[in-house]
């Protein structure tokens, strides 16, 4: 099963350390958002880096699966 990209945003900043524990993820830092994107390989790996962005206090803006055609890839 291939892995499907997903843009998740948060409010806030979110830490080097925490973004090196997402592999191949873009990061577009804007004044009060982060925007991460990047393959996820199965609802338990997605739910996994929702748990962490939000037990980190930052609050989930949006959560949306890039279409193919606009993918990561």
């Amino acid at each position: 099963m291939a892995a499907l990209d997903y843009e998740i945003t948060v409010t806030g900043l979110v830490p080097a350390t925490v973004l090196a524990e997402f592999e191949c993820v873009d990061v577009v830092v804007h004044p009060t958002v982060t925007v991460l994107r990047g393959p996820v390989i199965d609802q338990s790996a997605l739910h996994g880096i929702l748990d962490r962005l939000q037990g980190m206090d930052l609050e989930l803006v949006a959560v949306h699966q890039v279409p193919e055609d606009r993918g990561h890839r």
